[in-house]
């Protein structure tokens, strides 16, 4: 059997969490409202799009072979026989030799019409077109499935829903669709330490930030976030909170899982018969954090400090939240940039230092945001991805590459 208390990697922590998911099911929704939600289903089309040639440009529809010789000094010349407006129908228009029709971005293409001059490309005038370039075939011009054939499967099942596949649903004619449930999370802020918005700090406290920040990144993954407020450290307020959490399907509570005198939650844990998979991880900040099980309900004590809690919560809660609505990439990208300072630590643990990456010359560069300790959010807030130093590295000297996790970006 495992020791729980034994320290794990990341990649284990991770492995564990992701077994212990049971996605949810599913419901169907407007897809005005599906917008980073994840489908419950495969989406085939069952037409083409676009369903008929058209115009890619405003312009005159013509045989590219009757512009053959046209030059600035020896314009071909072409009668305008007709125009076809957007949403407009052929009836019956056809190009002919020697002739052109005048047409718009989108409308249907003429029969024989194989290319399409822009207005600004030619002339018009008493009823005839100066082209003063030759054309090719197919110039300007949108086939019918050229975007998607009928029988494609264009989307599917676990594909977080990003904004032009919300498109790709209205192109198709779908006014609902099937989505993964979202999860509902619980949030509980632990210690006495700690001050509500709004109330007076007393003399040894400080201002929760946890609860928010929590409360953002959860509604930012399409959580339903519940923040339940701070709970006193006591065994029975603590057992309290738990049991008015234990309604949705994640809780998450930050605090008192180390150990102090009055870290209550390892207890609860063990009162409320939750099966505890791991307590500690071998990574800085964020070692202290435990998670359990009960009932298909995921339990996540993360630790205290501000930036503990976000960098535990990207790592291990995150996952956990896209797993459960059935996401299929879940992970964060993970690039090499150039290091520009030397950076120090101790082996036996990975850190996940707080750095800005930016882009010259086509290579990635990165730097800290400045103080790494778990405690100063600021340095989190102007991060733009994590520094990932493995356990077993003591140094990494400027100008060598490291790995960066990108925090605002996704693979989905």
């Amino acid at each position: 059997m495992k020791n729980i208390n034994l320290p794990i990697s990341i990649d284990e922590a991770q492995k564990i969490i992701l077994e212990s998911v049971k996605p949810l099911t599913d419901e169907g929704i407007s897809i005005m409202e599906s917008a980073n939600r994840v489908l419950y289903e495969d989406i085939v089309a069952s037409t083409m799009i676009p369903p008929r040639d058209n115009s890619a440009m405003d312009g005159y529809a013509v045989i590219a072979a009757d512009t053959k010789g046209a030059t600035e000094t020896s314009p071909v010349k072409l009668q305008v026989i007709a125009e076809i407006r957007a949403g407009g129908l052929l009836d019956g228009k056809e190009v002919l030799k020697g002739t052109a029709i005048r047409i718009m971005t989108g409308a249907p293409l003429p029969k024989s019409a194989d290319s399409v001059i822009p207005f600004e490309d030619a002339e018009e005038e008493a009823g005839y077109i100066r082209i003063f370039n030759e054309t090719v075939k197919y110039s300007n011009c949108r086939f019918a499935g050229e975007d998607i054939k009928k029988g494609d499967k264009v989307l599917e099942k676990g594909d977080r829903l990003r904004s032009a596949d919300v498109g790709i649903l209205a192109s198709l004619n779908y006014q609902t669709i099937k989505v993964y449930k979202q999860p509902t999370v619980s949030i509980i802020s632990t210690g006495d330490e700690l001050a509500e918005i709004g109330e007076e700090v007393q003399m040894g406290q400080i201002r929760n930030s946890n609860a928010y920040s929590l409360y953002s990144e959860v509604k930012k993954y399409s959580g339903l976030p519940d923040y339940l407020g701070i709970v006193k450290d006591t065994l029975k307020d603590t057992r309290e909170m738990f049991l008015k959490a234990m309604k949705s399907d994640v809780i998450i509570s930050t605090g008192g899982v180390s150990m102090g005198k009055y870290d209550f939650v390892k207890e609860i844990y063990s009162d409320l018969n939750i099966e505890t998979k791991f307590e500690w991880i071998k990574v800085k900040p964020g070692r202290p954090c435990t998670f359990g099980v009960k009932e298909n309900k995921l339990f996540f004590g993360l630790p205290g400090n501000p930036v503990s809690t976000l960098t535990s919560f990207l790592q291990f809660v995150r996952p956990a939240l896209l797993r459960l609505m059935g996401a299929k990439r879940i992970r964060k990208p993970v690039l090499n940039a150039i290091l520009e300072e030397d950076l120090k630590k101790q082996p036996g643990k990975a850190f996940l230092l707080r750095g800005h990456f930016s882009i010259r010359n086509n290579e990635f560069y990165v730097s800290t945001t400045g103080n790494q300790n778990s405690s100063v959010l600021r340095s989190m807030s102007r991060a733009n991805c994590l520094i990932v130093i493995p356990e077993n590295t003591s140094e990494v000297k400027a100008g060598e590459k490291v790995a960066i996790q990108l925090i605002d970006h996704d693979e989905i």
